[in-house]
């Protein structure tokens, strides 16, 4: 009897835990996850890696239909999957809202299915959400960039994270292992002169987030 209670508080917890039904949002230790597309994941991972209260990023492939796969696939545009980061961070140190700034910032949104140098839906901007509250902070935030830039159209997606598929080993902190090389593509791509082109000066991250 001690036994059949105590799976049934379990379910119970486990039922009132946030996010824990669709891809652990909120895991046991209190870690959240948000997943983000902005062009080549080498720069996001770049710029999530420096906010404070983010534990780990990870470079990968979301949102769309083939099961597993690979670079040459994803780079060559038939799989509907974006370029994207799953973030690890610590809600008591950083926010959700103050990871979707530091998102905003630091994508071209005005731009459809490219960002900078990087063209094909591929490279698109995107929110993937976990949970109802993501998407709702996600679509505030939305509704704000669109009040600031109307009347044009902001082209980032707001989308339900389906699977998220690991990069090859290769690119997970691409920035860190090959720094020159890093450095040149961001810069013969154009990326901080486009954010800055944008954003004036709220473009980039912030030291402090």
């Amino acid at each position: 009897m001690r036994r059949l209670i105590g799976r049934f508080l379990l379910g119970l917890s486990l039922l009132a835990a946030p996010g824990l039904a669709n891809g652990q949002t909120e895991p046991a230790n209190a870690e959240a996850v948000a997943i983000f597309a902005g062009g080549c994941f080498w720069c996001v991972e770049a710029d999530f890696d420096k906010v404070s209260g983010v534990l780990s990023t990870t470079s990968g492939y979301i949102g769309g239909s083939v099961p597993n796969p690979t670079y040459q696939q994803v780079s060559a545009g038939g799989t509907g999957h974006a370029e994207a980061v799953r973030i690890v961070y610590d809600p008591s140190r950083v926010s959700y809202e103050g990871l979707l700034k530091v998102f905003w910032h630091n994508i071209d949104p005005l731009t459809a299915n490219a960002q900078f140098c990087d063209v094909g839906s591929q490279y698109r901007s995107a929110i993937f959400y976990l949970d109802p509250r993501q998407k709702q902070l996600a679509e505030d935030s939305k509704t704000a960039v669109e009040q600031r830039f109307a009347p044009r159209r902001i082209a980032t997606e707001i989308a339900p994270a389906g699977e998220f598929y690991p990069a090859e080993e290769y690119h997970q902190d691409y920035y860190r292992k090959h720094e020159l090389k890093y450095e040149f593509y961001r810069w013969n791509c154009g990326r901080d002169a486009r954010l800055k082109e944008v954003w004036g000066d709220e473009a980039g991250t912030p030291k402090e987030s």
